[in-house]
């Protein structure tokens, strides 16, 4: 039996690395919103620029070349913001799975507090899921509204307008600029978005929880 001492020295070990991932996860948060604010910017910005030099020039001369130029400047930020996006959802994933992880070392120290936790104890993937979403079970509409799928959309627009921007100023009709800037637009959204399960589900093979939900009480169980 180990004694008070032995035990308070751990909850406190426990207790400061929780509050170090907690700022962790708040500091990258913070800067995938910046970086998400910056790049939307900077979409508004190159439209209005390209609809002013259209005025300019009539959408005649070098307007095809200077179109397409912020066009895969745009687009290039974009796939850089989506990256960076993409690894902090990665990250915020690990920030909880861990707290989930310091959760159970709690139980452990003191089994009473288990039924007073709202967050999951358990640190696999149910576990995860259910300290994202206390209250009911996590919808499509979770990744409906996320960040990583608005994402997703601008850069699949952005690069659609490149597309169609290309065949637009080599020669082709403006039917065939919409038609293949639409199918390259969805061909590219689902491409980043396979891409973003693929990862999902890569870390989890790769990840042996400590404790599953599965061997919790029952008020612990989703």
């Amino acid at each position: 039996m180990e004694s008070d001492a032995a035990l308070g020295r751990r909850a406190q070990i426990l207790a400061t690395e929780h509050w170090g991932l907690l700022a962790a996860r708040g500091t990258a948060q913070s800067e995938v919103l910046t970086r998400i604010t910056i790049f939307l910017t900077l979409v508004s910005a190159g439209l209005v620029t390209i609809g002013l030099l259209g005025q300019a020039t009539s959408f005649e001369g070098w307007f095809g070349g200077a179109a397409i130029a912020i066009l895969v400047f745009l687009a290039l930020v974009g796939v850089m913001t989506q990256t960076r996006v993409l690894n902090v959802s990665e990250e915020d994933m690990m920030y909880v799975v861990a707290m989930n992880r310091l959760r159970g070392a709690y139980v452990d120290l003191d089994p009473a507090v288990a039924d007073i936790f709202l967050a999951a104890v358990a640190d696999d993937r149910p576990g995860m899921e259910r300290t994202y979403s206390f209250l009911r079970p996590r919808s499509v509409s979770v990744l409906f509204g996320s960040s990583m799928m608005l994402i997703i959309v601008v850069n699949a627009c952005v690069v659609g307008l490149v597309a169609g921007a290309i065949i637009a100023t080599a020669g082709g009709s403006w039917g065939w600029a919409v038609g293949v800037g639409a199918v390259i637009g969805l061909l590219t959204g689902a491409a980043f978005f396979a891409y973003g399960g693929l990862t999902f589900r890569r870390t989890w093979q790769r990840y042996v929880p400590r404790r599953t939900t599965a061997d919790e009480q029952p008020w612990l169980r989703r």
